[in-house]
Protein backbone atom coordinates (compact mmCIF):
# COMPACT_ATOMS: atom_id res chain seq x y z
CA UNK A 1 0.00 0.00 0.00
CA UNK A 2 1.02 3.60 -0.46
CA UNK A 3 1.34 4.00 3.33
CA UNK A 4 4.24 1.55 3.25
CA UNK A 5 6.20 3.65 0.79
CA UNK A 6 7.20 7.22 1.62
CA UNK A 7 6.88 9.35 -1.52
CA UNK A 8 9.56 12.02 -1.60
CA UNK A 9 10.48 15.07 -3.67
CA UNK A 10 10.52 18.84 -3.45
CA UNK A 11 9.48 19.41 -7.07
CA UNK A 12 6.93 17.90 -9.41
CA UNK A 13 9.75 16.08 -11.22
CA UNK A 14 11.10 14.71 -7.96
CA UNK A 15 7.69 13.45 -6.84
CA UNK A 16 7.10 11.83 -10.23
CA UNK A 17 10.47 10.08 -10.09
CA UNK A 18 9.81 8.85 -6.56
CA UNK A 19 6.47 7.30 -7.53
CA UNK A 20 7.91 5.77 -10.71
CA UNK A 21 10.77 4.21 -8.76
CA UNK A 22 8.32 2.80 -6.23
CA UNK A 23 6.23 1.21 -8.98
CA UNK A 24 9.31 -0.18 -10.71
CA UNK A 25 10.73 -1.71 -7.52
CA UNK A 26 7.41 -3.00 -6.20
CA UNK A 27 6.95 -0.52 -3.37
CA UNK A 28 3.71 0.50 -5.05
CA UNK A 29 1.69 -2.24 -6.71
CA UNK A 30 -1.15 -2.01 -9.26
CA UNK A 31 -4.27 -0.76 -7.49
CA UNK A 32 -2.39 0.90 -4.61
CA UNK A 33 -3.71 4.35 -3.78
CA UNK A 34 -1.55 7.47 -3.76
CA UNK A 35 -2.18 10.03 -1.01
CA UNK A 36 -4.67 12.82 -1.76
CA UNK A 37 -3.03 15.85 -3.30
CA UNK A 38 -3.37 18.15 -0.28
CA UNK A 39 -2.22 15.53 2.22
CA UNK A 40 0.93 14.71 0.21
CA UNK A 41 1.57 18.43 -0.27
CA UNK A 42 1.44 18.95 3.50
CA UNK A 43 3.68 15.92 4.14
CA UNK A 44 6.32 17.13 1.67
CA UNK A 45 6.04 20.84 2.44
CA UNK A 46 5.23 21.78 -1.15
CA UNK A 47 2.23 23.42 -2.80
CA UNK A 48 -0.83 21.46 -3.81
CA UNK A 49 -0.17 22.63 -7.38
CA UNK A 50 3.22 20.92 -7.37
CA UNK A 51 1.70 17.59 -6.36
CA UNK A 52 -1.15 18.03 -8.86
CA UNK A 53 1.39 18.63 -11.62
CA UNK A 54 3.26 15.45 -10.64
CA UNK A 55 0.07 13.40 -10.62
CA UNK A 56 -0.90 14.78 -14.02
CA UNK A 57 2.46 13.73 -15.46
CA UNK A 58 2.06 10.26 -13.96
CA UNK A 59 -1.41 9.96 -15.50
CA UNK A 60 -0.21 11.06 -18.92
CA UNK A 61 2.55 8.46 -18.84
CA UNK A 62 0.15 5.69 -17.93
CA UNK A 63 1.62 4.98 -14.49
CA UNK A 64 -1.47 5.98 -12.47
CA UNK A 65 -5.16 6.47 -13.14
CA UNK A 66 -7.76 8.65 -11.42
CA UNK A 67 -11.01 7.07 -10.28
CA UNK A 68 -13.05 10.08 -9.23
CA UNK A 69 -13.89 9.73 -5.56
CA UNK A 70 -11.71 6.62 -5.52
CA UNK A 71 -8.67 8.85 -5.80
CA UNK A 72 -5.44 8.27 -7.74
CA UNK A 73 -4.17 4.68 -7.91
CA UNK A 74 -1.37 2.81 -9.66
CA UNK A 75 -2.56 1.54 -13.06
CA UNK A 76 -3.22 -2.17 -13.49
CA UNK A 77 -0.51 -2.28 -16.18
CA UNK A 78 1.72 0.69 -15.33
CA UNK A 79 3.91 1.88 -18.18
CA UNK A 80 7.08 1.31 -16.14
CA UNK A 81 6.21 -2.39 -15.87
CA UNK A 82 5.64 -4.97 -18.59
CA UNK A 83 3.56 -8.04 -19.36
CA UNK A 84 6.65 -10.07 -20.19
CA UNK A 85 6.12 -13.80 -19.84
CA UNK A 86 7.74 -15.75 -17.02
CA UNK A 87 10.79 -17.86 -17.82
CA UNK A 88 9.96 -21.25 -19.29
CA UNK A 89 10.73 -23.98 -16.73
CA UNK A 90 13.13 -26.75 -17.71
CA UNK A 91 11.76 -30.04 -18.90
CA UNK A 92 8.41 -28.83 -20.29
CA UNK A 93 6.97 -28.29 -23.77
CA UNK A 94 6.80 -24.56 -24.43
CA UNK A 95 3.32 -23.78 -25.77
CA UNK A 96 3.26 -20.26 -24.33
CA UNK A 97 5.61 -18.20 -26.45
CA UNK A 98 3.53 -17.50 -29.56
CA UNK A 99 6.46 -18.40 -31.80
CA UNK A 100 6.37 -20.14 -35.20
CA UNK A 101 7.76 -23.62 -35.82
CA UNK A 102 11.44 -23.27 -36.89
CA UNK A 103 10.98 -26.30 -39.16
CA UNK A 104 8.46 -24.27 -41.16
CA UNK A 105 10.66 -21.19 -41.58
CA UNK A 106 12.75 -20.85 -44.76
CA UNK A 107 16.49 -20.42 -44.90
CA UNK A 108 17.16 -16.69 -45.29
CA UNK A 109 18.86 -15.37 -48.41
CA UNK A 110 20.98 -12.36 -47.39
CA UNK A 111 23.01 -10.49 -50.03
CA UNK A 112 26.19 -12.18 -51.23
CA UNK A 113 28.13 -8.97 -50.64
CA UNK A 114 27.46 -5.56 -49.17
CA UNK A 115 29.13 -2.67 -50.97
CA UNK A 116 30.05 0.52 -49.06
CA UNK A 117 27.35 3.20 -49.00
CA UNK A 118 28.24 6.68 -50.18
CA UNK A 119 26.48 9.07 -47.79
CA UNK A 120 23.14 7.73 -46.58
CA UNK A 121 19.92 6.18 -47.85
CA UNK A 122 17.71 9.07 -46.70
CA UNK A 123 17.11 10.10 -50.28
CA UNK A 124 16.00 6.58 -51.30
CA UNK A 125 14.92 4.80 -48.10
CA UNK A 126 13.12 1.90 -49.79
CA UNK A 127 14.54 -0.65 -52.21
CA UNK A 128 12.42 -0.57 -55.34
CA UNK A 129 12.15 -4.35 -55.62
CA UNK A 130 10.93 -4.81 -52.05
CA UNK A 131 8.51 -1.93 -52.39
CA UNK A 132 6.97 -3.60 -55.42
CA UNK A 133 6.68 -6.91 -53.56
CA UNK A 134 5.00 -5.09 -50.68
CA UNK A 135 2.50 -3.45 -53.02
CA UNK A 136 1.63 -6.85 -54.50
CA UNK A 137 1.30 -8.27 -50.97
CA UNK A 138 -1.30 -5.68 -49.97
CA UNK A 139 -3.10 -5.66 -53.32
CA UNK A 140 -3.56 -9.43 -53.11
CA UNK A 141 -6.08 -8.86 -50.29
CA UNK A 142 -7.71 -5.72 -51.66
CA UNK A 143 -5.76 -3.24 -49.51
CA UNK A 144 -4.99 0.00 -51.42
CA UNK A 145 -1.32 -0.13 -52.38
CA UNK A 146 -0.66 3.33 -53.78
CA UNK A 147 1.05 4.53 -50.56
CA UNK A 148 3.48 2.04 -49.03
CA UNK A 149 6.43 2.46 -46.71
CA UNK A 150 8.58 0.42 -44.29
CA UNK A 151 9.30 0.27 -40.55
CA UNK A 152 11.35 -1.76 -38.06
CA UNK A 153 8.59 -4.20 -37.15
CA UNK A 154 4.90 -3.88 -36.26
CA UNK A 155 5.29 -2.37 -32.79
CA UNK A 156 7.84 0.16 -34.02
CA UNK A 157 5.40 1.17 -36.73
CA UNK A 158 2.40 1.41 -34.41
CA UNK A 159 4.36 3.38 -31.83
CA UNK A 160 5.28 5.93 -34.47
CA UNK A 161 1.75 6.14 -35.84
CA UNK A 162 0.19 6.68 -32.42
CA UNK A 163 2.82 9.11 -31.18
CA UNK A 164 2.51 11.42 -34.18
CA UNK A 165 -1.28 11.19 -34.30
CA UNK A 166 -2.23 11.51 -30.62
CA UNK A 167 -1.15 13.53 -27.61
CA UNK A 168 -0.61 12.24 -24.05
CA UNK A 169 -3.91 11.50 -22.37
CA UNK A 170 -5.76 10.66 -25.58
CA UNK A 171 -7.66 7.38 -25.73
CA UNK A 172 -6.94 4.38 -27.97
CA UNK A 173 -9.37 1.51 -28.50
CA UNK A 174 -7.59 -1.85 -28.13
CA UNK A 175 -8.79 -5.43 -28.35
CA UNK A 176 -9.61 -7.18 -25.08
CA UNK A 177 -8.12 -9.70 -24.78
CA UNK A 178 -5.32 -8.41 -26.96
CA UNK A 179 -1.63 -8.47 -27.87
CA UNK A 180 0.26 -8.06 -24.60
CA UNK A 181 3.09 -5.97 -26.06
CA UNK A 182 0.56 -3.49 -27.47
CA UNK A 183 -1.12 -3.33 -24.06
CA UNK A 184 2.28 -2.28 -22.67
CA UNK A 185 3.04 0.11 -25.51
CA UNK A 186 -0.11 2.26 -25.37
CA UNK A 187 0.29 3.42 -21.73
CA UNK A 188 4.05 3.77 -22.25
CA UNK A 189 3.21 6.42 -24.88
CA UNK A 190 1.11 8.27 -22.28
CA UNK A 191 -2.15 7.19 -23.90
CA UNK A 192 -5.28 5.72 -22.31
CA UNK A 193 -6.55 2.29 -23.31
CA UNK A 194 -10.25 1.70 -23.91
CA UNK A 195 -10.88 -2.07 -24.13
CA UNK A 196 -13.05 -3.40 -26.95
CA UNK A 197 -14.42 -6.93 -26.59
CA UNK A 198 -13.65 -9.53 -29.29
CA UNK A 199 -15.21 -12.80 -30.38
CA UNK A 200 -14.49 -15.34 -33.13
CA UNK A 201 -15.11 -12.64 -35.77
CA UNK A 202 -12.82 -10.07 -34.18
CA UNK A 203 -13.89 -6.85 -32.47
CA UNK A 204 -17.60 -6.56 -31.75
CA UNK A 205 -19.50 -3.67 -33.38
CA UNK A 206 -21.39 -2.79 -30.18
CA UNK A 207 -18.17 -2.62 -28.17
CA UNK A 208 -16.50 -0.51 -30.86
CA UNK A 209 -19.46 1.88 -30.92
CA UNK A 210 -19.16 2.37 -27.17
CA UNK A 211 -15.45 3.11 -27.42
CA UNK A 212 -15.96 5.61 -30.23
CA UNK A 213 -18.68 7.40 -28.29
CA UNK A 214 -16.27 7.54 -25.33
CA UNK A 215 -13.95 9.65 -27.49
CA UNK A 216 -11.16 7.36 -28.66
CA UNK A 217 -8.97 8.91 -31.32
CA UNK A 218 -7.50 5.69 -32.70
CA UNK A 219 -8.36 2.01 -33.00
CA UNK A 220 -5.81 -0.82 -33.20
CA UNK A 221 -7.22 -4.17 -34.29
CA UNK A 222 -6.42 -7.38 -36.17
CA UNK A 223 -8.43 -8.49 -39.21
CA UNK A 224 -7.38 -12.15 -38.71
CA UNK A 225 -5.11 -14.25 -36.52
CA UNK A 226 -6.10 -12.04 -33.58
CA UNK A 227 -3.78 -12.59 -30.65
CA UNK A 228 -4.71 -14.31 -28.36
CA UNK A 229 -8.30 -15.31 -29.30
CA UNK A 230 -7.69 -16.02 -32.99
CA UNK A 231 -10.67 -14.06 -34.27
CA UNK A 232 -10.94 -13.12 -37.94
CA UNK A 233 -13.29 -10.70 -39.68
CA UNK A 234 -16.05 -12.22 -41.74
CA UNK A 235 -17.35 -10.16 -44.62
CA UNK A 236 -20.50 -9.34 -42.63
CA UNK A 237 -18.50 -8.33 -39.55
CA UNK A 238 -16.17 -6.16 -41.63
CA UNK A 239 -19.16 -4.37 -43.16
CA UNK A 240 -20.80 -3.87 -39.76
CA UNK A 241 -17.61 -2.35 -38.34
CA UNK A 242 -17.24 -0.05 -41.34
CA UNK A 243 -20.79 1.17 -40.78
CA UNK A 244 -19.95 2.01 -37.16
CA UNK A 245 -16.70 3.73 -38.14
CA UNK A 246 -18.49 5.76 -40.82
CA UNK A 247 -19.79 8.10 -38.14
CA UNK A 248 -16.27 8.85 -36.88
CA UNK A 249 -14.18 9.78 -39.93
CA UNK A 250 -11.38 11.41 -37.91
CA UNK A 251 -10.49 8.25 -35.98
CA UNK A 252 -7.29 6.56 -37.17
CA UNK A 253 -7.86 2.83 -37.76
CA UNK A 254 -4.67 0.74 -37.55
CA UNK A 255 -4.93 -2.88 -38.67
CA UNK A 256 -2.26 -5.30 -37.50
CA UNK A 257 -2.23 -8.13 -40.06
CA UNK A 258 0.94 -9.58 -38.54
CA UNK A 259 0.49 -13.16 -39.77
CA UNK A 260 -1.20 -12.46 -43.09
CA UNK A 261 0.44 -15.40 -44.88
CA UNK A 262 -0.23 -18.10 -42.26
CA UNK A 263 -3.46 -17.01 -40.51
CA UNK A 264 -5.63 -19.38 -42.52
CA UNK A 265 -8.87 -17.60 -43.54
CA UNK A 266 -9.05 -14.93 -46.25
CA UNK A 267 -8.78 -11.28 -45.36
CA UNK A 268 -11.77 -8.96 -45.01
CA UNK A 269 -9.92 -5.78 -44.26
CA UNK A 270 -11.23 -2.49 -42.90
CA UNK A 271 -8.41 -0.87 -44.83
CA UNK A 272 -10.15 -1.87 -48.06
CA UNK A 273 -13.39 -0.17 -46.99
CA UNK A 274 -12.79 3.44 -48.01
CA UNK A 275 -11.89 4.87 -44.58
CA UNK A 276 -10.54 8.41 -44.46
CA UNK A 277 -7.82 7.64 -41.91
CA UNK A 278 -6.36 4.15 -41.96
CA UNK A 279 -3.21 2.08 -41.92
CA UNK A 280 -2.43 -1.61 -42.25
CA UNK A 281 0.80 -3.10 -40.91
CA UNK A 282 2.23 -6.42 -42.07
CA UNK A 283 5.36 -8.24 -40.89
CA UNK A 284 7.34 -11.32 -41.91
CA UNK A 285 8.53 -12.50 -38.49
CA UNK A 286 5.90 -15.25 -38.23
CA UNK A 287 6.43 -16.81 -41.65
CA UNK A 288 9.98 -15.93 -42.75
CA UNK A 289 12.08 -15.35 -39.61
CA UNK A 290 11.62 -13.98 -36.10
CA UNK A 291 14.88 -12.07 -36.64
CA UNK A 292 13.62 -10.06 -39.63
CA UNK A 293 12.53 -6.90 -37.83
CA UNK A 294 10.83 -5.38 -40.86
CA UNK A 295 7.27 -4.26 -41.48
CA UNK A 296 5.38 -2.96 -44.49
CA UNK A 297 2.82 -0.19 -44.02
CA UNK A 298 0.01 0.82 -46.39
CA UNK A 299 -1.97 3.90 -45.36
CA UNK A 300 -3.72 7.13 -46.34
CA UNK A 301 -1.76 10.18 -47.48
CA UNK A 302 -1.88 12.06 -44.16
CA UNK A 303 -0.78 9.05 -42.14
CA UNK A 304 2.05 8.37 -44.58
CA UNK A 305 3.34 11.93 -44.36
CA UNK A 306 3.32 11.90 -40.56
CA UNK A 307 5.00 8.50 -40.34
CA UNK A 308 7.68 9.43 -42.88
CA UNK A 309 8.34 12.78 -41.21
CA UNK A 310 9.00 11.16 -37.84
CA UNK A 311 11.01 8.35 -39.42
CA UNK A 312 13.23 10.90 -41.14
CA UNK A 313 13.98 12.55 -37.78
CA UNK A 314 14.87 9.28 -36.06
CA UNK A 315 16.32 6.19 -37.74
CA UNK A 316 15.86 7.63 -41.22
CA UNK A 317 15.38 4.32 -43.00
CA UNK A 318 15.33 0.56 -42.55
CA UNK A 319 18.68 -1.09 -43.22
CA UNK A 320 19.05 -1.87 -46.91
CA UNK A 321 20.92 -5.06 -45.99
CA UNK A 322 17.80 -6.16 -44.10
CA UNK A 323 15.59 -5.02 -46.95
CA UNK A 324 17.55 -7.03 -49.50
CA UNK A 325 17.37 -10.11 -47.28
CA UNK A 326 13.60 -9.76 -46.99
CA UNK A 327 13.25 -9.12 -50.72
CA UNK A 328 15.32 -12.12 -51.77
CA UNK A 329 13.54 -14.44 -49.34
CA UNK A 330 10.04 -13.20 -50.21
CA UNK A 331 10.72 -13.74 -53.91
CA UNK A 332 12.28 -17.19 -53.51
CA UNK A 333 9.98 -19.95 -54.89
CA UNK A 334 11.15 -22.48 -52.30
CA UNK A 335 10.43 -20.06 -49.46
CA UNK A 336 6.98 -19.33 -50.86
CA UNK A 337 6.19 -23.03 -51.07
CA UNK A 338 7.29 -23.56 -47.47
CA UNK A 339 5.09 -20.67 -46.30
CA UNK A 340 2.13 -22.37 -47.97
CA UNK A 341 2.95 -25.60 -46.14
CA UNK A 342 3.23 -23.69 -42.86
CA UNK A 343 -0.22 -22.16 -43.28
CA UNK A 344 -1.77 -25.58 -43.82
CA UNK A 345 0.15 -27.13 -40.90
CA UNK A 346 -0.78 -24.36 -38.46
CA UNK A 347 -4.44 -24.62 -39.43
CA UNK A 348 -4.41 -28.40 -38.99
CA UNK A 349 -2.70 -28.23 -35.58
CA UNK A 350 -4.96 -25.49 -34.26
CA UNK A 351 -8.17 -27.22 -35.33
CA UNK A 352 -6.94 -30.57 -34.03
CA UNK A 353 -6.49 -29.22 -30.51
CA UNK A 354 -9.84 -27.42 -30.55
CA UNK A 355 -11.47 -30.66 -31.67
CA UNK A 356 -9.77 -32.77 -28.97
CA UNK A 357 -10.74 -30.27 -26.27
CA UNK A 358 -14.33 -30.22 -27.54
CA UNK A 359 -14.50 -34.02 -27.33
CA UNK A 360 -13.74 -33.64 -23.64
CA UNK A 361 -16.36 -30.97 -23.14
CA UNK A 362 -13.89 -28.07 -23.06
CA UNK A 363 -14.85 -25.08 -25.24
CA UNK A 364 -11.95 -23.29 -26.93
CA UNK A 365 -11.55 -20.48 -29.44
CA UNK A 366 -9.17 -20.17 -32.37
CA UNK A 367 -10.73 -19.39 -35.73
CA UNK A 368 -7.37 -18.39 -37.26
CA UNK A 369 -3.71 -17.92 -36.44
CA UNK A 370 -1.40 -19.95 -34.22
CA UNK A 371 -3.10 -19.78 -30.80
CA UNK A 372 -6.03 -21.35 -28.98
CA UNK A 373 -7.80 -19.44 -26.18
CA UNK A 374 -9.39 -21.62 -23.51
CA UNK A 375 -11.64 -20.05 -20.85
CA UNK A 376 -10.88 -21.36 -17.34
CA UNK A 377 -11.93 -20.35 -13.85
CA UNK A 378 -8.45 -20.29 -12.26
CA UNK A 379 -5.53 -19.47 -14.56
CA UNK A 380 -2.80 -20.28 -12.02
CA UNK A 381 -4.27 -23.68 -11.20
CA UNK A 382 -4.41 -24.63 -14.87
CA UNK A 383 -0.95 -23.28 -15.73
CA UNK A 384 0.68 -25.03 -12.75
CA UNK A 385 -1.32 -28.22 -13.24
CA UNK A 386 -0.25 -28.50 -16.88
CA UNK A 387 3.32 -27.67 -15.91
CA UNK A 388 3.35 -30.69 -13.62
CA UNK A 389 2.36 -32.79 -16.63
CA UNK A 390 5.08 -31.36 -18.89
CA UNK A 391 3.16 -28.58 -20.70
CA UNK A 392 3.81 -24.85 -20.39
CA UNK A 393 0.95 -22.55 -21.42
CA UNK A 394 0.38 -18.82 -20.99
CA UNK A 395 -1.86 -17.39 -18.29
CA UNK A 396 -4.48 -15.13 -19.84
CA UNK A 397 -3.74 -12.29 -17.42
CA UNK A 398 -0.98 -11.07 -19.76
CA UNK A 399 -3.56 -10.42 -22.46
CA UNK A 400 -6.68 -9.34 -20.56
CA UNK A 401 -7.98 -5.98 -19.38
CA UNK A 402 -11.59 -6.61 -18.36
CA UNK A 403 -12.45 -9.96 -19.94
CA UNK A 404 -12.82 -13.26 -18.03
CA UNK A 405 -9.95 -15.59 -17.13
CA UNK A 406 -8.45 -17.99 -19.68
CA UNK A 407 -5.18 -19.52 -20.87
CA UNK A 408 -3.51 -19.23 -24.27
CA UNK A 409 -1.98 -22.25 -25.97
CA UNK A 410 0.32 -21.73 -28.96
CA UNK A 411 -0.24 -24.63 -31.33
CA UNK A 412 2.44 -23.77 -33.92
CA UNK A 413 4.84 -26.45 -32.65
CA UNK A 414 2.18 -28.87 -31.38
CA UNK A 415 2.04 -31.90 -33.68
CA UNK A 416 -1.44 -33.27 -34.35
CA UNK A 417 -0.48 -36.53 -32.58
CA UNK A 418 0.20 -34.55 -29.40
CA UNK A 419 -3.14 -32.76 -29.27
CA UNK A 420 -5.05 -35.69 -27.71
CA UNK A 421 -2.56 -36.17 -24.82
CA UNK A 422 -2.58 -32.44 -24.13
CA UNK A 423 -6.38 -32.29 -24.17
CA UNK A 424 -6.57 -35.27 -21.79
CA UNK A 425 -4.14 -33.62 -19.39
CA UNK A 426 -6.10 -30.37 -19.66
CA UNK A 427 -9.32 -32.17 -18.73
CA UNK A 428 -7.61 -33.83 -15.77
CA UNK A 429 -6.26 -30.51 -14.52
CA UNK A 430 -9.69 -28.90 -14.80
CA UNK A 431 -11.16 -31.75 -12.80
CA UNK A 432 -8.57 -31.29 -10.08
CA UNK A 433 -9.06 -27.52 -9.91
CA UNK A 434 -12.84 -27.88 -9.72
CA UNK A 435 -12.47 -30.31 -6.83
CA UNK A 436 -10.11 -27.90 -5.08
CA UNK A 437 -12.30 -24.84 -5.60
CA UNK A 438 -15.66 -26.41 -4.91
CA UNK A 439 -16.87 -27.55 -8.35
Amino acid sequence: MAAQYAISGATAKGITSSVEQAVTEGGLAPGDALPPVRRLADDLGVSAGTVATAYKELRQRGIVVTRGRGGTVVAQAPAVGTRRPPKVPQGVRDLAGGHPDPALLPVLLPPDRVDPVSGSHRGSPRRAGLEELAREWFARDGVPDDRVTFAHGALDCMARLLSVELKPGDAVAVEDPGFHHLLDLVPALGLRMVPVAVDDEGIRPDALRGALRAGVRALVCSPRGQNPVGGCFSEARRDALLEVLGGFPDVLVVEDDHNADIAGPPAYSLAAGGLARWAQVRTVSKHLSVDLRWAALACDATTLARHEGRMLLTSGWVSHVLQETVERTMADPAARALVGRAERAYTERRLALIGELARRGIPARGASGMNVWVPVRDESAVVNGLRSRGWWVAAGSRFRIATPTAVRITTAMLEVADTAPLASDFAAVLGESEATYGG
